[in-house]
């Protein structure tokens, strides 16, 4: 009998199956490997954190946390029993909007220059609009020529909801940065504007299906961001021929703002998604808008009340019991409305709802220690905002100043852009709208649409605000909205 001969057999076997292995861990492992390389690539192309500056504005928290469990009378639902400080008319939170309609930046110790809140309302998205206009020439009608204007866009208009999801952070230069210079491009503008906003995989083929794996594994980031001046070059410097200026139209005004459309990665062109060409613009310094509809008069403050790109008034301040009235009245529709839909600079806390309705003139005044734990929170993270350092602005600290006057010019009137949820960006059909409109339609000024929370213009154009600074009501009385 014949026993067949292996030999060679066995080497043959051990070598296919190791060959088999190693095309297994290849294809494993190669696209970790490539969304790795993806991720490193981008963060650094994308360079998230400035060189040379810190982050301004809270981080991982918020002072409206728990503003859920606050009732209609302004206090905490756990604090009724407790009778200490209940008096008294605080600040609960301080929030500005770097870009229009854009994600907030949250403060302890905010500035307020001559525009509002520093920072706030600088930058605005706009949609270019072509028009028809007729010409004539000799008394003959020529061929219509095209022509257009920049306009500004917010989450009033229904595809723009997305704005909300667009994140920005406000970086300052910092001389303690180990990174930090002088002649760095970060710091000669200022600071810089950080945008963050969603990754959207898009296209076919490997990279974006990877992309989306990694994401929904965590290997990816969900965001994409650049950066742009917070401060636009002088005209004389070289750079200023990068960012042209132009005339944007905002409501009745157009001022001139700068023009940062260069600096918009395509991604977020993508993500805008507009019929019409889309470009980011930065108030021109010396180009704000004048408030004259119910402010105080230039003769009485000394100085011409001004904004950037806000609606109206430099200020918009609110009380947060007002809006857990309107959220238990909404409460079928959206279980848990935010302060954050209505967009204000301002949170109040310790006033009844809508008792701002009557105010006319308040003080804002630094708190006490003893009266709000937020105040001391604020003290806190002095150092680390950096009020103190800039020697710009005045007033309102615990040195004996006697608070900061502001008119409470009239009532602000509502349109639909709080039925966006700010988390999501998704418009809820009528709420919170439907419910305001019920019974909030309060200002003879325009019985039509309802209203919620002030709008402000300070006594002085430069001081700080802390949370936990108390608020006196100086006079009451009644308000009449003046349309635009």
């Amino acid at each position: 009998m014949m026993i067949p001969r292996l030999t060679g057999i066995v080497p043959r076997l051990n070598l296919s199956v190791t060959a088999s292995l190693f095309l297994i861990y290849t294809l494993c492992l190669s696209p970790i490997f490539l969304l790795l390389y993806l991720e490193l690539a981008n963060r650094r192309a994308e360079a998230r954190d400035p060189k040379g500056c810190r982050k301004l504005g809270l981080r991982n928290c918020s002072n409206l946390g728990d503003e859920n469990d606050y009732g209609t009378n302004g206090r905490r639902k756990r604090d009724r029993q407790s009778t200490t400080g209940n008096d008294k008319i605080r600040i609960k939170s301080l929030l500005a909007y770097p870009i229009k309609s854009c994600a907030a930046v949250e403060f302890n110790i905010a500035s307020v220059v001559g525009t509002g809140m520093a920072h706030d309302r600088q930058f605005c998205f706009a949609e270019y609009v072509e028009t028809p206009a007729a010409a004539e020439s000799q008394g003959e009608k020529q061929q219509d020529k095209p022509t257009g204007q920049w306009v500004f866009r917010t989450m009033r208009d229904g595809k723009y909801s997305k704005l909300a999801l667009i994140r920005p952070e406000v970086w300052v230069p910092d001389p303690s940065s180990p990174t930090y210079s002088p002649k760095r491009p970060e710091v000669r503008s200022k600071g810089v504007l950080v945008i963050n906003y969603p990754r959207i995989p898009r296209g076919t083929g490997l990279k974006p299906l990877l992309t989306s794996i990694g994401m929904k594994l965590g290997l990816c980031s969900r965001e994409e961001s650049f950066h742009v001046p917070l401060q636009p070059p002088p005209s004389d410097d070289s750079a200023a021929n990068s960012y042209p200026s132009r005339s944007v139209r905002i409501w009745k005004d157009c001022p001139i703002a700068i023009d940062y459309g260069s600096l918009l990665p395509p991604s977020l062109i993508a993500f805008l998604d507009s019929s019409r060409p889309v470009s980011l613009f930065r108030i021109n310094p010396n180009h704000h808008r004048n408030v004259f509809r119910c402010a105080p008069r230039k003769e009485a403050l000394g100085f011409q009340p001004t904004t950037g790109f806000a609606d109206a008034y430099p200020l918009h301040m609110l009380g947060l019991a007002s809006v857990r009235e309107i959220a238990e009245r909404a409460k079928y529709a959206i279980p848990k409305l935010s302060a954050r839909r209505f967009r204000p600079n301002i949170i109040l806390e310790g006033s009844k709802a809508f008792e701002e309705d009557a105010w006319k003139r308040i003080r804002l005044v630094p708190g006490s220690a003893a009266g709000s734990k937020m105040m001391m929170r604020s003290k806190q993270l002095e150092a680390e905002q950096g009020h103190k350092q800039n020697g710009t602005v005045k007033g309102n600290d615990e040195d004996g100043d006697e608070g900061i006057e502001v008119y409470t010019a009239c009532r602000t009137v509502r349109c639909r852009l709080p039925n966006v949820d700010p988390d999501t960006g998704i418009r809820h059909g009528v709420e919170p709208d439907k419910t305001l409109k019920s019974f909030r339609c309060i200002d003879p000024g325009d019985l039509k649409n309802a209203c919620l929370g002030m709008q402000c213009v300070p006594a002085i154009q430069e001081f700080t605000l802390r949370v936990g600074d108390e608020l006196e009501v100086l006079e009451t009385g009644e308000h009449f909205y003046i349309k635009q």
